[in-house]
């Protein structure tokens, strides 16, 4: 294909895109109206399905297949991280020094860290009930394992989170989360569809039919991804060294 050939067709892919989108906008509701058709609709949905956050609703039921690629956005991210950031021929290893941390940050530490972990864990349980979920505990819970690198040291830190542990429940995460997208197909309804379990009682932590599931996956896949993250930052930071003169 010759370099015109290729112009014009990116000139006509362009052209047709610029117009869907023209004809996107012309079509919304007017700025800082009162009527938001996908909003009302979005939460209509979420009490049928008795699912009382309506984000978690959407992130896990109307708009499961999107979630699904953002999931699939950081399981990519880490894995490259892990490829990046893995010793080279010219590092060696290095005893980690003591961090120089001072007293009161370190009991600060240490008395957050159980309180910062329960939290999180709870944002990823309550997320079709509450604001939050999987997301965002993840994060909260996988950030709060490392304060024991502040209230303790780079070895304490390393002794609760084995990284080849952590790189398995990611990986798990994510498929659990598409073993419950094929159990709908598998029951002959589609991929991801919401249809597989009771809805159960509004606003109790078993409500919301596959909801908690999928949120539960991706709380575990969040909090892994996180963990490996920031250890293979860490790694760099503390332990690994480039060979003298490389």
């Amino acid at each position: 294909m010759s370099r015109r050939l290729r112009l014009a067709v990116l000139a006509v892919g362009g052209t047709g895109l610029a117009a869907l989108l023209v004809l996107a906008c012309l079509d919304l509701p007017s700025f800082g109206g009162r009527w938001h058709p996908y909003g009302e609709a979005a939460v209509r949905a979420s009490l049928d399905r008795h699912t009382a956050n309506t984000v978690a609703f959407v992130n896990f039921d109307l708009r499961a297949h999107d979630t699904l690629g953002e999931m699939s956005i950081l399981f990519a991210a880490v894995v490259g991280c892990v490829v990046l950031l893995r010793q080279a021929r010219d590092e060696h290893r290095e005893p980690p020094q003591p961090s120089d941390v001072a007293p009161p940050v370190r009991r600060y530490a240490l008395l957050v860290l159980p309180v910062a972990l329960v939290v999180g864990l709870y944002v990823v349980a309550h997320g079709q009930l509450s604001p939050g979920g999987g997301f965002q505990g993840g994060v909260v819970a996988a950030t709060a394992l490392h304060l024991l690198y502040l209230g303790a040291d780079y070895r304490a830190l390393e002794r609760v989170r084995p990284i080849g542990t952590y790189e398995v429940t990611d990986a798990l995460g994510t498929c659990a989360y598409l073993v419950v997208g094929l159990a709908g197909v598998l029951a002959g309804t589609a991929f991801l569809a919401n249809t597989l379990l009771p809805y159960g009682t509004f606003n109790t932590l078993s409500s919301g039919g596959t909801v908690p599931l999928l949120n539960a996956a991706i709380g575990m896949e969040v909090t892994s991804a996180v963990v490996v993250l920031l250890a293979r930052f860490l790694d760099q930071a503390v332990e690994i060294e480039e060979e003298q003169g490389s």
